[in-house]
């Protein structure tokens, strides 16, 4: 076996203790009004206007989607690089055969034995009201972190207006995970999270090199998550759909979801009532994801949510916003968090934020966890 590349760790660390805290200010965007140059290929999203969802959208929910749908029509107008119009073409193509079968690659990484929690670390570029840092480091240097620290895969928060991040930000880390290649732990998938309305977004994810995309199940209903499980796979990529509602999840699963991610939902027991009652088909796996809102305060509880969404029997846990919160402390940079929820406390007998104590997981708190 190859051994491991332990001169990482330091460098990791170090990465860790140039957090600061910065001012955040909000991207705008206006929409162009030339021609697309992507008109040659018609979409199936021209009706994007059209959606259906299974419960009414919000008006929020309503106008981050229509300013998606500005930012994918600017995007044309601008002209895709000949790469992505390349994919866009093979999705097209693609429609008129019979549908791949879906890769499980990372479906598989994401499920482990029971009793185990795997997790998605989450980068991006600023935070909106979290209350504290507002910046964090560059994705070089923190895709690192994330491998050397136990993430099971890195997912790029690809929309500028919400993350500060770009399908150029997928690209760096992919290529940097790339770097580790050979070595253990090796380069982990990376997952492109964005409000997909469009199959051009796939295009883009699989020109960047990602392996994975999210597609937002109350943005888009049942009839496109399918229909965009199905793109996906045209390009080898796989499909996380984000519901927040039993009904949304259910939808998901029969329109072929085999990852399934509760969003917008707080706390382990509202996440749980999503997927309790989930009728799945037999012989289909189907991945459970909990998103782990972060707190508003300098407490260690989405630590604590994540032993409990293990314990109801999720299999992995997706974590932003929470990574960042603790800004440049050394014992709860964002390394530290993810190690700490992968542990096998419980908060039966120990909590995150405990510094001495018996019982299973006593030495489990963040700041003895690295040892």
């Amino acid at each position: 076996m190859t051994p491991r590349r332990i001169h990482r760790f330091p460098t990791a660390i170090a990465a860790i203790a140039l957090l600061t805290l910065a001012a955040d200010p909000s991207s705008a965007f206006a929409p162009g009004a030339n021609k697309s140059p992507i008109q040659s290929l018609p979409s199936r999203s021209q009706t994007a206007n059209t959606f259906t969802t299974s419960t009414s959208l919000n008006a929020l929910g309503v106008f981050v989607r229509k300013a998606k749908e500005a930012d994918v029509r600017k995007y044309c107008q601008d002209g895709p690089p000949e790469s992505v119009l390349s994919l866009l073409q093979k999705i097209k193509d693609s429609s008129e055969k019979e549908a791949e079968e879906p890769s499980t690659e990372l479906q598989s990484l994401l499920t482990k034995r029971k009793g185990t929690i795997t997790i998605i670390a989450e980068y991006k570029r600023k935070l909106e009201g979290s209350g504290f840092i507002k910046d964090v480091l560059d994705p070089i240097l923190l895709s690192p972190v994330f491998r050397e620290f136990g993430a099971a895969a890195v997912a790029v928060l690809a929309d500028e207006r919400t993350g500060g991040c770009t399908y150029d930000d997928i690209a760096v880390v992919v290529e940097e995970q790339e770097e580790a290649r050979g070595d253990v732990p090796g380069p982990l998938p990376v997952i492109s999270s964005d409000l997909i309305v469009d199959e051009i977004q796939i295009a883009q994810a699989a020109d960047a090199g990602a392996k994975a995309v999210t597609v937002t199940y109350g943005v888009v209903g049942e009839e496109k998550v399918q229909q965009f499980i199905k793109d996906a796979a045209s390009l080898g990529l796989e499909v996380i759909v984000n519901v927040g509602t039993a009904e949304e999840a259910q939808g998901a699963v029969n329109a072929g979801a085999s990852i399934i991610s509760v969003t917008g939902v707080d706390g382990a027991d509202g996440k749980f009532a999503v997927i309790e009652s989930l009728s799945i088909p037999e012989g289909r796996n189907v991945c459970t994801i909990a998103n782990i809102l972060a707190k508003d305060n300098k407490a260690l509880e989405e630590v604590e949510e994540a032993w409990m969404c293990r314990d109801l029997g999720f299999n992995c846990v997706w974590v932003s916003d929470a990574l960042y919160k603790a800004g440049n402390d050394p014992v709860e940079h964002p390394g530290a968090i993810i190690n700490s929820m992968k542990a096998k406390s419980s908060v039966k007998y120990a909590s995150p934020k405990a510094r001495s104590g018996k019982g299973e997981g006593a030495r489990e708190y963040l700041g003895d966890i690295l040892m």
